[in-house]
């Protein structure tokens, strides 16, 4: 593994708990960056900061709740310092269904979660941010923003407007040193996969020219450079984790 230059900085992870946002963690801390997990499902998350050591902290937090993520960003920047890095990361799958059928709560709920949920955490987080002249920003969105997927309305739509979130973002603040980007990862070994069929499991397999799930430690490697000081001019862009899926 790279080791690169984290030292000194202060990173949030939502949905950190597990799955992309605890490699995500895992490997900022081994990069030298102290972290706070925000996660809505406390038990697992008190895991989670056990196994991560004394660089981990964590908030347990609806990222739907806009009062409650300022009050987190709030907590984390009391107990650590100022937030220089933000990872998005919280999100669900939904349901697979057709969307003539869609059941309207699932919807609503995928929204809330993967769009509203990263729209709050960033509103929050990038005010201290243009006010230090200095941070990163990885939103994670999925090939599924980029291609859409059958029976996946909701999910291809909230991802789709993560990427459109992060260009905007991203050209609202290219005056300051601060780097917003997004990565669009295909499928990955995660428990998301519990939420969806064998049947769609092996149709986004088979859509994967690599020919398997992306391993969540990839993911986390490209995160982490996204992140370092040495990506200081890069911003408001996409970054394919597909596997060769993407056709643009």
């Amino acid at each position: 593994m790279n080791r690169i230059d984290l030292e000194g900085q202060i990173a949030v992870v939502t949905g950190g708990a597990q799955g992309i946002g605890f490699a995500i963690a895992k490997r900022f801390i081994a990069s030298g960056a102290r972290v706070s997990l925000w996660d809505r499902d406390g038990p697992l998350l008190e895991e989670a900061k056990r196994m991560l050591g004394e660089a981990a902290t964590s908030i347990t937090v609806d990222i739907t709740e806009p009062e409650a993520v300022v009050r987190a960003a709030t907590e984390t920047e009391e107990a650590l310092g100022p937030i220089s890095i933000l990872v998005n990361s919280a999100g669900i799958a939904g349901p697979a269904a057709p969307l003539d059928t869609y059941d309207i709560e699932a919807w609503r709920r995928v929204i809330d979660i993967n769009v509203n949920g990263t729209f709050y955490v960033n509103r929050a987080v990038v005010p201290g941010m243009k006010a230090r002249n200095y941070g990163r920003i990885v939103n994670i969105a999925s090939i599924a923003g980029k291609e859409g997927n059958p029976n996946a309305a909701a999910y291809s739509a909230s991802k789709a407007a993560v990427i459109g979130l992060t260009k905007s973002l991203g050209k609202e603040l290219a005056s300051y040193d601060i780097a917003v980007n997004c990565i669009t990862p295909a499928t990955a070994e995660t428990r998301i996969l519990e939420q969806l069929t064998e049947e769609f499991i092996e149709y986004m397999r088979s859509k994967i020219p690599r020919g398997r799930f992306l391993e969540v430690d990839e993911c986390a490697a490209m995160v982490a450079w996204l992140v370092s000081k040495e990506n200081s001019f890069t911003t408001a862009a996409v970054f394919d984790l597909s596997g060769g899926r993407a056709t643009y």
